[in-house]
């Protein structure tokens, strides 16, 4: 989708269809061909309600006058709402430009919001469909109107969104097509394509020499070869801390010889979301030239059961030395966490985000409404959960204790995987996970509720992409 941002007024863009929001108590502010909007109003047919919608015609154009609400409640999450309402609405009267006027005094961050709905409601994944949804075509561009030159909001919002589409594509490719190797490759082509952007891929043999243990341990059911993603980003008069972005890539999990039940097995294949939104997220910084050091590591593999596969009983060691008795193959993925965190820490990381699809108990927690939050130091948790807020991408903190600490402790090697009673099974996988940043400030953040099928606009189905929004904005504040 092309997106620009202009002074002009909406009809005077182009646009075939232009969208208007009227809030509580207030009038239309600009309107059109003799006062056809506030008809609209008088007469019910439009109204202020939030996300209402009544469409007219006036110059040969499409109006859509959407409702929204409280203007004191409007803020950068309603916006992307409003924004995905209308895209459904413009998208079914086939409309190809798409001019939002911006509502005036508000801030740069709603205008953002206006932007980021309407791309990421403009998603579809038919690639391997050969008859598309009946929905319409796709927007093919999006103007904002505003007052005021809001083209580098703009421009930056729909880098971002773009972005977090395109974590959304890797999430929803199949574990056929979306191997290790071909999660590598994308990063590559990441890398080749944007400035200040680096790569370095291993695969298994390497990941082994680096004492990798516990990830190794989770590779070895696979036919197809893991991958330790390493990326890199420095940008223009780069200040603040390392920030090291973590995430588990589990492109297929069946569980291993621990196997899941049968039934909704295809959606392991959205066990790589973490990776997925760190590699994107990635991007997005260093298309915005962000002002800071990035250090990216995903660790990419299958969870296979085989002849090779790790068994309930073995025992590993991780990079730093810790020893691991895995009581549950099903609990892969901080096994592959505990050796990228520990090379985060190795490469000098200053603070830490990891993300991933943990635990199925942080569903039962939170829902598809906030991704659950672990850390290790409070101010860290407070900059992590303020970034949250302001993407929209939710996060609620958990505490640690000592008794959940006492809960993962080996009898026969220095931690156990999982505890096998299912109690405070979040929070003990979180404490797992402490264990492998030392005293780095450090936020795990368990997206197992938000990563796919939400229900919630704009992403409501398939991959939702979480994370890539929160992680560039804890990028631009870590810049301040």
């Amino acid at each position: 989708m092309q997106i620009e941002s202009t002074t002009q007024a909406p009809l005077e863009t182009g646009a075939d269809t232009i969208a208007v929001g009227v809030f509580d108590g207030e009038d239309v502010a600009h309107d059109v061909a003799g006062g056809v909007l506030r008809r609209l109003l008088d007469r019910g047919e439009a109204r202020r309600a939030f996300k209402h919608l009544a469409v007219a015609h006036a110059d040969d154009r499409r109006l859509i006058v959407v409702g929204l609400g409280e203007r004191a409640r409007f803020d950068a999450d309603r916006a992307r709402q409003a924004a995905a309402a209308v895209h459904a609405r413009a998208r079914e009267l086939s409309a190809r430009t798409l001019c939002w006027e911006a509502p005036h005094d508000l801030d740069a961050a709603v205008t953002a919001g206006l932007v980021e709905g309407t791309v990421l409601a403009n998603y579809r994944f038919d690639r391997y469909r050969n008859t598309p949804d009946d929905d319409g075509a796709a927007l093919e561009r999006l103007i904002v109107s505003a007052h005021d030159d809001v083209a580098a909001t703009v421009a930056a919002a729909g880098i971002v969104a773009e972005a977090q589409n395109r974590a959304r594509d890797l999430q929803n490719t199949p574990p056929n097509d979306l191997t290790p190797a071909r999660l590598g490759a994308r990063a590559q082509e990441l890398a080749s394509a944007v400035e200040g952007l680096t790569v370095e891929l291993r695969g298994e043999d390497a990941i082994a020499g680096l004492g990798m243990g516990a990830f190794a341990a989770v590779a070895r059911g696979s036919e197809e070869e893991a991958r330790l993603i390493e990326l890199h980003y420095e940008g223009p008069d780069a200040r603040g801390p390392l920030l090291a972005l973590v995430g588990k890539a589990v492109t297929f999990d069946t569980g291993g010889i621990s196997i899941k039940p049968a039934q909704r097995m295809s959606e392991m294949k959205f066990d790589m979301s973490g990776g997925a939104a760190v590699l994107e997220a990635i991007g997005a910084i260093a298309r915005l030239r962000l002002p800071v050091r990035v250090l990216g590591v995903i660790g990419a593999t299958e969870n296979m059961p085989s002849g090779r596969a790790t068994r309930p009983g073995d025992i590993v060691r991780a990079a730093n030395g810790t020893t691991i008795e895995i009581v549950n193959t099903d609990a892969e993925g901080r096994l592959v966490l505990a050796d990228c965190l520990a090379h985060a820490v190795n490469h000098g990381a200053e603070r830490i985000v990891d993300l991933a699809t943990l635990t199925g108990a942080i569903v039962t927690t939170f829902g598809a409404t906030h991704a659950g939050l672990i850390a290790n130091d409070d101010a860290w948790a407070a900059r992590v959960e303020e970034a949250a807020r302001a993407s929209g991408e939710l996060a609620w903190r958990l505490p640690l204790h000592p008794d959940y600490a006492e809960m993962i402790k080996g009898r026969y090697a220095d931690l156990v995987n999982s505890t096998e009673n299912r109690k405070a099974a979040s929070i003990t996988a979180g404490e797992f996970l402490r264990r492998f940043v030392g005293d780095v400030p450090w936020a795990h953040l368990d997206i197992a509720g938000v990563a796919n099928d939400t229900g919630r606009q704009p992403t409501p189905k398939g991959g939702s992409g979480y994370g890539v929004r929160l992680l560039v904005e804890l990028a631009r504040r870590l810049a301040e």
